[in-house]
């Protein structure tokens, strides 16, 4: 016979699992929710607990609702926008063409004058 333990497979504090040792369980409520990638999420909320309306769906991130016929709609993704398009957005063409030539003239007093710019 090999040396091994009679409680071989078990761990420290594992015993008989019921509800008889731990008590009654909580009453729950399962809750459906519908995504627009027709993905079904069943949350298992406390009874007590307020059903929140919408959730987020783990296998895809869209976010669902509670009504199987019309989940609701992707989120509007906004672009990236780089720096020039935040300043065309504050500053018109005439605007911008007057502070280029008032940065062009300045640029070339200073090479005039001598000063080394890179």
């Amino acid at each position: 016979m090999a040396g091994g333990s009679a409680i071989r497979g078990s761990r420290v504090g594992a015993g008989p699992a019921g509800e008889a040792e731990r008590g009654e369980a909580a009453p729950r409520e399962v809750v459906q929710y519908y995504c627009s990638n027709h993905h079904v999420v069943r949350p298992v909320f406390s009874a007590e607990a307020t059903v929140p309306d919408t959730w987020e769906c783990p296998k895809c991130g869209m976010p669902a609702n509670r009504d199987r016929e019309n989940p609701p709609a992707p989120p509007k993704i906004t672009p990236y926008k780089t720096h020039l398009a935040y300043v065309k957005e504050r500053r018109s063409d005439a605007e911008a063409a007057a502070i280029l030539a008032e940065a062009l003239a300045s640029l070339r007093e200073r090479r005039r004058n001598g000063e080394v710019i890179y």
